[in-house]
C-alpha cells in the first residue's frame, strides 16, 4: 500500500514508518522539523539523540532496501501539499503533522494563536487536497482521548445514542476540550466528520491515549533508527518524562493528588493500532473513530509503578506532589471504551512493567544528556497565564 506520513520525522511518525518498511508499504512523507525547534525554543532536547533526516533516511534504506521519499515542506502550504499528494496518489494518509502539546498551547497569546493556526489550517489544507487530488485516498487523522474531557459517564467510540423529548438519534459524543491544544483537534475532527459526509471521502479519526516507550522492534540496534524521548513540561508525556526522572533520581513530578486519570499505550502498541487502521480502511464516504488505549492509570500509580520498576534496578527515586498548573479535575469518573481495535486484532504486547523496565534500561545510557536539562523538569506554565515556577505541595510521599 503507497502511504504518506505527514509529520514523519516525530515521535510516531519515524516509528511508524520503519514498521511500514519491514511490512513492505510503500512510504512517503512531509516534515518541517519544527518538534526539534519546539523543545530546543523550551530549554530542553531529545534524551535520546537523533539522527538528521538525511541519515535516519539512509539508515532505513541501509536495512529495508528501501528509498523513502521525502520532502521538507508545511502543510499550510497548500500549494506544496497539493503538489506532493498529485505525484505520490497514496492510497492512505496518515496526519501526524501538528503541535501535540497541551501546555505549548497554554503559553501565551501568541503560542495558543500559532497552534490554532498550524493545527486547524494544516488539516483542513489536508482535506482539501483529498478531494482534488486523491478522493479515493483514506485519511488516518490522529486525534486525542484529551477531545473528550473527563466526563461523568462513560465514552464510547465517537458516537452514542440520544434520547431526548420522547425522540432518539445517533450524534457525536461531546467534547469537553481542556486546552487550546485540545480544542484544535476538536476543530479537525469537525471538519473531517464534514468533509467525510459532504465529499465522500473515507477517514478514521482515532482518539489516542498517552504514548510511552523509547523503541519498537524494528529499530534494532542502529541509534540512526532511534526515535526521539522528550522529557520537558510541553512534550514530556507523564511516563517518558517519570522514566528520565528516574534515571537522573529526580523526583517524579506528580500535579496536585495525582488522581487524574488517562488511557496510555506503549509506543509499540500505537503503531500497531494505527498500522491496522491502515491495512483496514473504512468504505468512501465512512467517517468511524476508533479510541486507542491499553489501560487506564491514574497519575499517581504510574509514578508508583515507575519508582517501584526503578527500585528494583537499584535506582532509588523520590515523589513529590507539586502545585497542579493545568486547571482540571483531579478526582474524576473515567471509563471509556475501546471495542474497534481489538475487533481487528489489536492484541497489547506486554505488560507495563516490562516496557518501563526496557525504557530505564534505555536511558541510562543518555544520564548524561537529561542530567544537562534537569532544569526544566518542574514545571511553570500555568493555565491560568501566570507564569511561576510550581512548588512542592505535599511531603516526600516515596513511602506512602
Amino acid at each position: 500500500m503507497r502511504v504518506f506520513i505527514a509529520g514523519i520525522d516525530g515521535y510516531l511518525g519515524w516509528s511508524l514508518a520503519q514498521y511500514l518498511a519491514a511490512r513492505h508499504h510503500v512510504i512517503a512523507g512531509a516534515d518541517m522539523f519544527l518538534r526539534r525547534q519546539w523543545v530546543e525554543e523550551i530549554g530542553s532536547h531529545s534524551a535520546m539523540p537523533i539522527a538528521s533526516i538525511d541519515e535516519r533516511l539512509q539508515a532505513l534504506r541501509e536495512k529495508y532496501g528501501v528509498s523513502l521519499q521525502f520532502q521538507k515542506g508545511d502543510l499550510r502550504d497548500y500549494g506544496f501539499l497539493r503538489s506532493f499528494l498529485a505525484e505520490f496518489q497514496p492510497e492512505a494518509i496518515v496526519h501526524l503533522g501538528e503541535m501535540p502539546s497541551a501546555p505549548y498551547s497554554m503559553m501565551d497569546q501568541s503560542h495558543s494563536v500559532f497552534t490554532q493556526q498550524n493545527n486547524v489550517v494544516g488539516s483542513l489544507n489536508l482535506l482539501w487536497a483529498i478531494k482534488e487530488v486523491c478522493p479515493n485516498a483514506h485519511l488516518i487523522k490522529l486525534g486525542t482521548m484529551g477531545e473528550y474531557g473527563t466526563p461523568n459517564i462513560d465514552i464510547p467510540e465517537g458516537f452514542f445514542e440520544v434520547e431526548y423529548r420522547g425522540r432518539r438519534d445517533t450524534l457525536p459524543f461531546p467534547r469537553q476540550a481542556n486546552s487550546f491544544y485540545h480544542l484544535s483537534k476538536v476543530h479537525d475532527s469537525h471538519n473531517t466528520m464534514f468533509a467525510c459526509r459532504v465529499w465522500g471521502l473515507r477517514a478514521t479519526d482515532i482518539m489516542q491515549g498517552v504514548v510511552f516507550g523509547t523503541q519498537i522492534d524494528e529499530m534494532g540496534d542502529d541509534p540512526r533508527l532511534h526515535s526521539r524521548l522528550d522529557f520537558d513540561q510541553c512534550f514530556g508525556t507523564a511516563i517518558n518524562r517519570f522514566c528520565c526522572q528516574a534515571v537522573i533520581e529526580h523526583p517524579l513530578t506528580l500535579f496536585g493528588g495525582g488522581s487524574q486519570t488517562r488511557g496510555f499505550l506503549p509506543l509499540r502498541d500505537s503503531i500497531q493500532c494505527i498500522t491496522l487502521s491502515i491495512e483496514n480502511p473504512p468504505q468512501m464516504g465512512e467517517y468511524r473513530v476508533f479510541n486507542q488505549f491499553d489501560e487506564t492509570y491514574s497519575i499517581e500509580s504510574l509514578a508508583t509503578i515507575v519508582q517501584s520498576v526503578a527500585n528494583d534496578m537499584g535506582i532509588h527515586v523520590d515523589i513529590k506532589h507539586f502545585d497542579n498548573p493545568r486547571t482540571e479535575a483531579d478526582k474524576h469518573y473515567y471509563n471509556p471504551d475501546r471495542q474497534k481495535l481489538v475487533q481487528l486484532g489489536y492484541k497489547p504486547s506486554g505488560n507495563i512493567h516490562g516496557e518501563i523496565r526496557l525504557m530505564l534500561t534505555d536511558l541510562l545510557h543518555y544520564r548524561d544528556r537529561i542530567l544537562a536539562k534537569q532544569h526544566i523538569l518542574i514545571p511553570d506554565i500555568r493555565w491560568d497565564g501566570n507564569h511561576r515556577r510550581s512548588e512542592p505541595i505535599y511531603e516526600n510521599l516515596t513511602h506512602a
